[in-house]
């Protein structure tokens, strides 16, 4: 019986069963491609195209939110003029740092639950906290699934006289908060933005505007991976709007006095 499983003159061990695989081969099932042609599941472990930090922060009436154009491949400066921020709905706002690719999938299907929430015609919609709740549960089944969607998304919004600002990163981890800054303006904008809403939590749009342009000039400065062009978004109760893109002005007239960098 042996025999009929394993040749001793052959090199290489025959098929454990009729028209089966060898070991360590593949099986073809009937009607369709086999695990070789489909080849193995691929899932995004070094994102390629990425977006730095965007900023929220609340003032009295709304929330105001921005991001820098710029899309790094890595230590490349490759595109410059990609958006990070998108209009949800009349009252709701989402921007996302990280892979952009990542983040095209992210809107591509909330635009598609917008429409197919419109085409309902139900009277109801969705405001910034069901957004954000949805989105939270996107970024957290994917994380279980062992495929995180590489991004840290803010979402900001207001709806019925109140308004919202929230993060979520791609393992799903999730607050709420009245400044929020993802990427590195985690590290160096977010105590300014804290700092400004501690000594005036009412400031008005164009102090909150003044705020987080001065935070983007820092993270131009500081940052490898950002840009001094930027769009603002501002969420009232008049609507969301995204502003044209800007560029602040920058003075490196400093930089020859910083020695040990050369």
């Amino acid at each position: 019986m042996a025999a009929q499983y394993f040749s001793l003159n052959s090199s290489f061990p025959q098929p454990l069963w009729s028209n089966g695989p060898s070991p360590g081969g593949y099986y073809n099932f009937p009607g369709g491609k086999s695990q070789a042609e489909s080849g193995p599941l691929k899932k995004t472990l070094h994102p390629t195209t990425q977006g730095t930090s965007v900023l929220g922060i609340k003032f009295d009436g709304g929330v105001l939110m921005a991001a820098d154009t710029l899309g790094s491949y890595g230590s490349l400066a490759r595109y410059r003029s990609i958006s990070r921020i998108m209009k949800v709905n009349g009252n709701t706002l989402l921007g996302a740092s990280g892979d952009y690719a990542d983040f095209q999938y992210i809107k591509a299907i909330l635009e598609q639950k917008i429409i197919d929430d419109a085409c309902l015609d139900d009277g109801h919609g969705y405001t910034p906290q069901s957004i954000f709740s949805w989105i939270t549960r996107v970024m957290y089944h994917r994380r279980t699934k062992f495929d995180p969607l590489w991004n840290q998304v803010v979402v900001g919004g207001f709806y019925k006289g109140e308004s919202f600002l929230g993060y979520v990163d791609k393992i799903g981890i999730a607050f709420e908060a009245p400044t929020i800054a993802s990427g590195f303006g985690a590290y160096l904008a977010q105590p300014l933005l804290r700092d400004a809403f501690e000594k005036n939590p009412n400031m008005s749009l164009e102090q909150a505007k003044h705020v987080i342009i001065e935070c983007l000039k820092v993270l131009f400065y500081r940052d490898a991976r950002s840009l001094n062009k930027f769009e603002l978004a501002i969420a009232t109760k008049d609507g969301t709007v995204i502003e044209p893109v800007q560029s602040a002005d920058t003075n490196w007239s400093i930089a020859k006095m910083v020695k040990g960098y050369e």
